[in-house]
């Protein structure tokens, strides 16, 4: 994936960034212990410093949603994992959920990722936005 030009672009250059891949359990005891939210999730972001930051995914949560909600997330795994990668990006630039960011959301992935594929939804289960498959005609 497009991941370097897409950290040059959101964050810049300067910027330090790591991706790390975690299991569930791994996902969960991190969730807890700095959001205080008993359970794994997909994607957490982490700013270090300034111009440095981490964003931690677990592979086996974002396989088991598409699975598991296929009518919610409609996607392949690599258009999940670039879709997260925008957003956890986003979040350490500073952004919170608003219609700004999902604003940008659209404008990376279109352009990083094709993004005509999908539109957002909000989740309230997992505390934000996700993307949805359009409806078929």
């Amino acid at each position: 994936m497009l991941f370097e030009k897409l950290k040059n672009d959101i964050l810049g250059k300067q910027y330090s960034l790591s991706i790390a891949y975690v299991s569930e359990k791994k996902s969960r005891e991190i969730n807890k212990k700095y959001r205080n939210k008993d359970k794994a999730t997909n994607v957490l972001s982490f700013a270090l410093r300034e111009d440095e930051g981490e964003l931690v995914l677990c592979k086996s949560i974002i396989k088991k949603e598409i699975k598991n909600q296929p009518k919610k997330f409609n996607q392949t795994f690599e258009e999940l994992l670039g879709f997260l990668v925008i957003h956890g990006m986003l979040h350490l630039k500073g952004m919170r959920h608003s219609s700004t960011m999902e604003r940008l959301e659209k404008k990376y992935d279109k352009k990083y990722f094709g993004g005509n594929r999908r539109r957002l939804i909000d989740d309230k289960s997992r505390g934000g936005r996700i993307h949805q498959g359009r409806k078929k005609s």
